[in-house]
């Protein structure tokens, strides 16, 4: 445990965050080279990623945080005179040693979401980057190291494909390690549950999705359309909130299915360091062929191609035609698993009940969205949805003062807002007989 002040360990998190945002650019570019996502993307998530450092600077000092805590009323009594008898006192403190896990699709965010409270609740920290974005992971540490972060207190410990097993192993069994905080898939994330059970570790699990996207027959169709294209195909549709199946009333689905086509036929696919481009490559080769046999299995059992559906070699190995499949059988692998690819699966509904049943079908339970201009049905599908986070006419709901974290499968904890700090404290409760 780091012994600092808060105000010590604020000071420290904000200069690191100023010294990423002087760099913008430079990160920007790291960035883009090594996930492929567009610049424009790149630069809006070196702005994301510092605001859960700003955050969390601002947090270090609260009395929610470590060092502080509260007192409550003593139900005990002094003998004779019945009188209150003691103090009861409940005191934050840091966790410890933390083993951050993060992966590739948000290379910088996805490392000060974790980082930023544990410094500020006064962790140390051991962070394993994805193996595919290490760069950017060893440009912060640069610059945690220029702020003034404190030797080893945030240590990146780097690793190729064969060895991250390894490096996973030791976290988990290693004594001196008191929490794990792993962001990506369910299966790697029940993984590490069952690895961390013997020295009992806390845990902290962001893992994978399936988000049901929900259009009402009463919705506004041109909101619907832009709050699809938000949630769906940035990043290329490689992020664990990203809208996977649609579900779209009958009455609207042709209106909604063709704009949404007119919106897709804008995306501009290309190089994410070339001006103009929208919509990058996914992470590698592999995606590309899984993504190709998901598509041909869903028109074989029935699905349409309305657009795309085909691997885009002309732009490189690692490229996918934004691609939309209506008519989609439930039982189809691109509707029933995750996508993290630019495809969008499209099933039509009847009824309310309907709806609900298709968007909970689904072990995970991290993201869902709708679209409806009835305040009821608002309140009442939104507490009926078996999710974490719900959009609501929206598609992008990601920021630094909301809890993020899902339900089911999908993990366990939460990160950002004020709530996030906690998954970095234990209490201690503390009794005066005074």
């Amino acid at each position: 445990k780091d012994g600092t002040t808060a105000s010590y360990r604020s000071g420290i998190i904000s200069s690191w965050s100023a010294l990423i945002k002087e760099n913008t650019e430079d990160i920007a570019k790291i960035m883009t080279l090594e996930s492929g996502k567009p610049l424009h993307e790149s630069r809006g998530e070196v702005a994301y990623g510092t605001s859960f450092l700003d955050y969390y600077a601002a947090e270090a000092i609260r009395p929610n945080s470590a060092g502080g805590g509260y007192i409550s009323p003593s139900p005990f009594t002094a003998p004779g005179d019945g009188a209150p008898r003691g103090k009861i006192m409940a005191i934050h403190e840091a966790v410890g040693v933390c083993a951050l896990i993060t992966p590739w699709n948000f290379p910088i965010a996805m490392i000060t979401r974790k980082v930023g409270p544990a410094l500020a609740a006064g962790c140390t920290t051991v962070l394993k980057p994805s193996e595919l974005t290490p760069l950017t992971a060893v440009a912060l540490s640069v610059l945690a190291e220029r702020a003034g972060v404190p030797n080893g207190v945030f240590e990146v410990v780097t690793a190729d494909r064969d060895l991250t097993r390894e490096v996973g192993e030791e976290m988990c069994s290693n004594p001196i390690i008191k929490k794990i905080s792993f962001t990506g898939s369910t299966p790697v994330g029940k993984l590490l549950m069952k690895l961390s059970s013997d020295t009992v570790k806390r845990l902290s699990l962001e893992l994978g999705g399936n988000a049901a996207f929900v259009v009402f027959e009463d919705a506004d169709i041109d909101q619907a359309v832009n709050a699809a294209m938000a949630s769906k195909f940035r990043n290329v549709g490689q992020t664990c909130v990203c809208a996977d199946r649609f579900i779209i009333h009958k009455s609207v689905e042709e209106e909604f299915v063709a704009k949404l086509t007119e919106k897709v036929k804008q995306l501009n696919v290309g190089h994410g360091m070339k001006d103009g481009v929208t919509m990058g490559p996914v992470i590698s080769a592999l995606p590309v062929k899984n993504l190709k046999e998901k598509v041909d299995e869903a028109i074989a059992e029935g699905a349409t191609c309305v657009i795309g559906g085909s691997p885009l070699p002309q732009h490189g190995p690692n490229y996918f035609a934004p691609t939309i499949l209506t008519n989609v059988n439930p039982r189809s692998l691109i509707w029933c698993t995750e996508t993290f690819g630019p495809v969008a699966a499209v099933k039509t509904f009847e009824s309310e009940e309907e709806a609900l049943a298709l968007a909970n079908d689904t072990p995970t339970g991290l993201a869902a969205y709708f679209c409806t201009n009835d305040l009821s049905r608002i309140f009442r599908f939104s507490a009926a949805l078996e999710n974490g986070i719900v959009g609501v006419n929206e598609g992008i709901t990601s920021n630094v003062v909301a809890p993020f974290g899902g339900v089911k499968e999908s993990g366990i904890g939460r990160e950002g807002s004020a709530v996030g700090i906690n998954e970095y404290l234990e209490t201690k409760y503390v009794f005066l007989n005074v």
